[in-house]
């Protein structure tokens, strides 16, 4: 049986870690360094197993609207910098703008908030940090299904990040589609 694809589109602010998240989940546990992914290496695909069905995630990384054009995604996931407030600001500002005029059926698709560089919350200035609450409430008034963060430098929470965006995903395949009733979710 072949496997079902999904399509996943990570948009946010250039070096906001989007790739360097993706590098380490193509990586083998415990690699160092990171192995870089290219654009051209797209899309970074992932094969799972849910149950007895299995899946094909082609992840999609691009801080380019004119990029998205032909794509037809069945997940968005919003990046942000966890380091940086202006990444959090353009998130609402720009980046769900942008894919609410890209794709028509942007209103029906999961939407996930991804924060990314979490080592570096304790490294910033005080003023600047970006606590989880406050991401969260951001991503409930941009009505995302999920707000989750890790570390790509660190490992940090990326295990139970990629797990959640993995069900997520497959969810977006059935009727139902992957959106939570309800609001948005904190794994």
């Amino acid at each position: 049986m072949d496997p079902e694809i999904v399509k996943l589109l990570l948009v946010g602010d250039e070096s906001c870690g989007k790739t360097s998240f993706l590098s380490r989940l193509s990586a083998a546990e415990g690699t160092n360094p990171i192995p870089v992914l290219r654009d051209i290496d797209q899309p970074f695909v992932f094969s799972i197993m849910l149950g007895s069905k299995r899946y094909c995630l082609e992840f999609f990384d691009t801080s380019s609207p004119d990029n998205w054009r032909l794509l037809d995604p069945d997940v968005l996931i919003i990046c942000y910098d966890i380091s940086q407030r202006l990444s959090l600001i353009n998130m609402k500002r720009f980046w769900i703008d942008e894919v609410k005029k890209t794709f028509k059926r942007a209103d029906t698709l999961p939407i996930i908030v991804l924060g990314l560089k979490r080592d570096l919350r304790s490294e910033t200035d005080p003023n600047g940090i970006i606590y989880p609450q406050e991401a969260y409430q951001m991503a409930q008034t941009m009505k995302a299904d999920r707000y989750v963060e890790c570390s790509a430098v660190t490992g940090e929470l990326l295990k139970p990040a990629f797990e959640d965006i993995c069900k997520t995903a497959t969810k977006a395949t059935t009727a139902a589609g992957g959106q939570t009733e309800g609001g948005c979710l904190v794994i």
